[in-house]
C-alpha cells in the first residue's frame, strides 16, 4: 500500500486532517486534495483501508468488509463514482454469476436471483404464480423507491427542489414503515416473503426493526446484480491511496489519534488539530472522523465539550449488529458441490424476526449449528486470485457482541479460553460447511477466525459493529448523524452518515468533502472520458484480455512449481 511513514509531523499544519482511513476518508481525501488541499489521513490500524482493507495468510488475500458490489456498469452510479474520483482505470470489477449472483438456501427451499431484474420477477412469479399481482406489484415499488433516492443528491435547481416531493411520492410515503410491515401489506406467501428479505444481512436487522426505505435500496444497488473487485477490497483501497499520493496527500498508518483538539471562544467551540497517542499535535484547518460516532464524540471529543442534545442523542444510539467471519483455503474442486460465484444465503425456513432473534444469542455454542450463514468464494468471484488448486472461502454470521464480554478486556494476546472457544466456534461453522460442501473438512489447509474483538481492534468500531449505527428507522435518513457537526470545522464522514457498504460509504465521503469547499457531490466527481471501470465475467474467461490470462497462468505456473 503506498503509505508514507515519513518523519514526525508534530506542530505541522494541514488543510484537512481525516482520521481513519476507511473509503470514506479516502473518498474525502481525495475530492479535497484535487481542490489543492494539502491532506493528512491518520489510520490506526498498520494498513489502509479500514472494512475494505485486505489481508493475507501464507499469500492467499482475504477481505473482511468487501463481499460483492452493485451498480458497476456503463452510466451506473457505483462506476461513476470511481470514474468520477479518478481512480476506475486503476480498477477492474468481475460480475459474478448473472444467473444466480445471490443463492437462496430456506431450508429445503432454493431459489436463484439472476443479475436481470425482468427475469427476477418472471422467476418469481414462475415459483409464485398465486401471488403474481403482488409481486409486480412490490417490485415496481422497490424499483421507484430505489430511483427516488437516488434523485436526492442530484438537484440542482429551484425548480427541482419545488418538485421534488412530487418525484419522490413513493419514497415519502412508505419511509415511516419498516420492511416487515411493507412486505406484509404486499406479499402474503411466506417463503416469498423470506426470499425477497433474504439481503437482510446486507444491513443487518430483521425485517421488523429494518428500514423498507433501506431494504428496496439495498436491493435497488443490487438490481444489475452483484460485481466484486480484482484483487479484493484492497484493490479499491490500493487505487484510492495511489490518486491521493499523486496529489501530495500522506497517509500515516499504525498512527492512533488520543484526542481531536478543540479552541473554546465563548460559546463556539472550534477544532483545530489532533493529538496522536505519541503526544504529537498537528494542526489543521479542518478534521474529519472516518471513525463512528460513538468514538468521534465521546472518546475524540468528550461528552463534556458537547451540547445536551448531542450527548441525548448519543445516548439514544445504538450500533450495528457485529459478526463472526471464518476464513479458509482448501485444496479441493469445490464447483464440484455446486459452488460458483454467487453467494450462498444459507438460513432455516421459518420467520426471519424470529431467525434473527436467534442469530443474536448471548450463548453461541447452545445449538449445533449457527441459523444464519453467508457463504462465498473468493476465488471463483475472483478467477484471478485462484492458483488452480486451492480456493478461499469466507462464512460469515451476524451476533450480539455481548457473546464475547467475558473477553472484551483482553489485549491482543489473547488467553486460552479464548482461544479455545475460538476453536469451539469453528468446529460449529464446519457442521453447516459440510452441508454445503460435503467432504470440506477433510480438505482445509488453513483458516483463521475473526470475531468481534478482532472488528473492535483492527477497525476500531464501537462494539465491533459492522455498519456502524444501527440501520433502524430511528439511525437513517434526516434521523443520521450529519456531515458537519455542531462543533466548528469538525465534519463526519463514513458508514453512519449517508450510508454503508463500500458505495454508501464512500459516497458519504464525497458528499462531507462538498460541504467543506461549498459545491455539490456531483461537482467532484464529474463524467470523464479518460475513465472507464473495466468489468469481466467471472463465470466466462473467453474474453478475457492478454495481460489477465498471462496473470492467471503465472499464479497457475507458481503453483505446479511449487510441487516440482
Amino acid at each position: 500500500m503506498p503509505v508514507n511513514k515519513a518523519k514526525p509531523l508534530n506542530n505541522k499544519t494541514f488543510d484537512s486532517i481525516i482520521i481513519g482511513s476507511g473509503v470514506g476518508g479516502l473518498a474525502a481525501a481525495i475530492c479535497l486534495s484535487r481542490a489543492g488541499q494539502k491532506v493528512l489521513i491518520l489510520e490506526q490500524h498498520d494498513v489502509p483501508g479500514g472494512w475494505c482493507h485486505s489481508f493475507y495468510l501464507n499469500g492467499d488475500r482475504f477481505t473482511p468488509g468487501v463481499h460483492y458490489v452493485g451498480l458497476v456498469g456503463e452510466g451506473l452510479s457505483t462506476s461513476e463514482l470511481y470514474e468520477g474520483l479518478g481512480v476506475a482505470n486503476d480498477m477492474a470489477f468481475y460480475r459474478q454469476n448473472p444467473d444466480a449472483f445471490e443463492h437462496c438456501w430456506i431450508g429445503d427451499e432454493r431459489f436463484d436471483y439472476p443479475a436481470d431484474f425482468k427475469t427476477f420477477e418472471n422467476r418469481l412469479i414462475q415459483r409464485f404464480p398465486h401471488e403474481k399481482k403482488n409481486i409486480i406489484k412490490y417490485l415496481k415499488l422497490v424499483k421507484n423507491v430505489g430511483h427516488q433516492l437516488g434523485l436526492i443528491a442530484k438537484i440542482k435547481t429551484v425548480w427541482q427542489q419545488i418538485t421534488i416531493p412530487f418525484r419522490t411520492k413513493h419514497m415519502g410515503k412508505y419511509s415511516p414503515f419498516s420492511l416487515k410491515r411493507v412486505i406484509g401489506w404486499h406479499i402474503k406467501d411466506p417463503l416469498l416473503q423470506r426470499v425477497l428479505n433474504i439481503q437482510f444481512g446486507n444491513h443487518g436487522l430483521a425485517p421488523a426493526k429494518a428500514s423498507f426505505l433501506m431494504h428496496a435500496a439495498i436491493m435497488h444497488h443490487y438490481h444489475h446484480g452483484g460485481f466484486y473487485p480484482m484483487g479484493g477490497g484492497g484493490a479499491i483501497v490500493k487505487a484510492m491511496t495511489n490518486a491521493i499520493k499523486m496529489k501530495d496527500g500522506i497517509i500515516k498508518t499504525s498512527t492512533s489519534v488520543k484526542r481531536i483538539l478543540l479552541e473554546n471562544t465563548g460559546k463556539i467551540k472550534k477544532a483545530i488539530g489532533v493529538e496522536l497517542t505519541d503526544g504529537q499535535q498537528i494542526f489543521a484547518k479542518c478534521i474529519i472522523s472516518n471513525a463512528d460516532p460513538g468514538i468521534t464524540y465521546q472518546k475524540l471529543i468528550g461528552e463534556e465539550h458537547l451540547s445536551t442534545k448531542l450527548k441525548k442523542k448519543l445516548s439514544k444510539t445504538k450500533y450495528s449488529c457485529t459478526s463472526l467471519m471464518l476464513f479458509i483455503t482448501v485444496d479441493m474442486d469445490v464447483t464440484k458441490a455446486g459452488i460458483d460465484s454467487g453467494n450462498i444465503w444459507r438460513m432455516p425456513n421459518k420467520d426471519m424476526d424470529d431467525l434473527y432473534a436467534d442469530m443474536q444469542k448471548k450463548d453461541l455454542l447452545e445449538d449445533e449449528e449457527f441459523p444464519g450463514m453467508f457463504i462465498s468464494c473468493t476465488t471463483l468471484k475472483d478467477p484471478s486470485s485462484y492458483d488452480g488448486k486451492h480456493h478461499t472461502i469466507e462464512a460469515i454470521t451476524y451476533i450480539d457482541y455481548d457473546a464475547f464480554e467475558s473477553f472484551k478486556g483482553e489485549n491482543i494476546e489473547r488467553s486460552k479460553a479464548y482461544l479455545q472457544f475460538k476453536e469451539q466456534i469453528i468446529a460449529k461453522f464446519f457442521v453447516t460447511l459440510e452441508k454445503v460442501i460435503p467432504g470440506i473438512s477433510n480438505h482445509v489447509t488453513q483458516k483463521e477466525l475473526g470475531t468481534p474483538l478482532t472488528n473492535k481492534y483492527y477497525i476500531n468500531s464501537t462494539r465491533g459493529s459492522v455498519y456502524g449505527t444501527e440501520k433502524s428507522l430511528k439511525h437513517i435518513g434526516p434521523f443520521a448523524y450529519k456531515s458537519k457537526s455542531e462543533i466548528e470545522n469538525l465534519y463526519m464522514c463514513g458508514a453512519s452518515i449517508v450510508s454503508h457498504g463500500v458505495a454508501g460509504a464512500s459516497y458519504s465521503g464525497v458528499q462531507t468533502a462538498a460541504t467543506i469547499l461549498g459545491c455539490r457531490q456531483d461537482d467532484l466527481i464529474k463524467p470523464s472520458d479518460e475513465q472507464h471501470l473495466k468489468v469481466f465475467e467471472a463465470e466466462d474467461d473467453t474474453n478475457y484480455p492478454d495481460w489477465m490470462t498471462k496473470k492467471i497462468d503465472m499464479k497457475h505456473s507458481k503453483l505446479k512449481a511449487k510441487k516440482v
